[in-house]
């Protein structure tokens, strides 16, 4: 029988990572099932797990779906209740399920938990994917308390609490498996950066929680697979956050904010280029693109209601990059 919970890691060609960190995972998870889900690695991961982890389950996916395509595939092969998906460069600490499972058995109305998230490298400080729980602006800037843009703070105990966040980081992303399969899943469209955001986003529009609680922490490296200067990276945020925004919205704030988006998409696109250089630029040119050519298939995707009440903040990119907000 399965147990109630199964910590699934997401695999690409990660055998380095796995034999930094699955050790604890395997030491401090003994209450749940541990399943790698490769995503048709070149390299000797696979056999690295089976060699020495055989408790470990393998999934092996037959081709790199990405980070969405890819749990959506593996997960099919797991029937836990609750799903925590992990990735390869995160460390957990002792005890770090039981407050998670004893928040999910309290409220019934609790879909996704994330814990707190601290940088490996620097213990003391939050990290960028996460830190203290997700949050969204009027704007549909993603930030999080203990990040704001590229600024985190240092852990004093300021979000040791339990409360209910907008998004749950997918570096270590608990989520019971029938609200995962009632929203069908990561959007594969995306392949990765913002999945979880966009599925946290309608599990809100369909009267769902997601909850961040501090009485758990895990330690995650960063930018494993496409660090922070990847233009990459810059291309799929911005495309799959205008998806997202498109998807999510209310129609009322729909045109305007997708307008307004596209404005300060230009200037950002400015602003990368002369700080990385011209690949960043053309990578706003093409999440824009992109984000055109998707158009169709995500109005089809648009859920029957939108909450009007989504964000946080107001004018956060504003307030931080003119008005010093940290």
């Amino acid at each position: 029988m399965p147990k109630k919970l199964a910590v699934a890691i997401l695999n690409w060609n990660g055998k380095n990572w796995l034999e930094k960190f699955l050790p604890s995972v395997v030491s401090f998870s003994q209450d749940a099932d541990i399943y790698v889900i490769d995503n048709l690695s070149t390299d000797d991961s696979v056999a690295f797990v089976q060699t020495h982890f055989p408790a470990v389950k393998i999934i092996k996916n037959t081709q790199n779906y990405g980070f969405a395509g890819g749990y959506n595939e593996g997960l099919k092969e797991i029937n836990n209740e609750y799903y925590c998906l992990l990735n390869s460069d995160v460390e957990v600490t002792e005890n770090w399920t039981d407050p998670v499972l004893e928040l999910f058995e309290k409220d019934a109305s609790i879909a996704a938990i994330q814990p707190k998230i601290l940088s490996f490298n620097h213990k003391t400080f939050f990290e960028f994917a996460g830190a203290g729980g997700g949050l969204i602006d009027n704007l549909g800037y993603p930030y999080c308390r203990g990040r704001v843009f590229d600024d985190v703070e240092e852990d004093l105990g300021q979000y040791d609490d339990e409360t209910e966040i907008f998004w749950a980081s997918g570096c270590s992303f608990f989520i019971r498996s029938k609200d995962f399969w009632e929203q069908k899943g990561f959007d594969e469209r995306f392949f990765a950066h913002q999945e979880e955001i966009d599925l946290c986003w309608r599990l809100i529009n369909s009267g769902r929680k997601t909850f961040y609680t501090g009485k758990s922490k895990v330690y995650h490296v960063g930018g494993g697979t496409l660090n922070k200067q990847s233009a990459q990276k810059t291309y799929l945020n911005i495309r799959n956050n205008l998806s997202m925004m498109l998807k999510n919205l209310p129609f009322p704030k729909l045109i305007w904010l997708i307008f307004f988006r596209l404005c300060l998409d230009g200037i950002a696109g400015i602003y990368f280029g002369l700080k990385n250089g011209f690949p960043h630029l053309w990578a706003v040119v093409r999440a824009h693109f992109g984000f055109y050519g998707q158009l169709p298939g995500t109005w089809k995707l648009r859920q029957n209601h939108q909450k009007s009440n989504f964000y946080q903040s107001k004018w956060l990119i504003f307030r931080h990059f003119l008005g010093g907000k940290h």
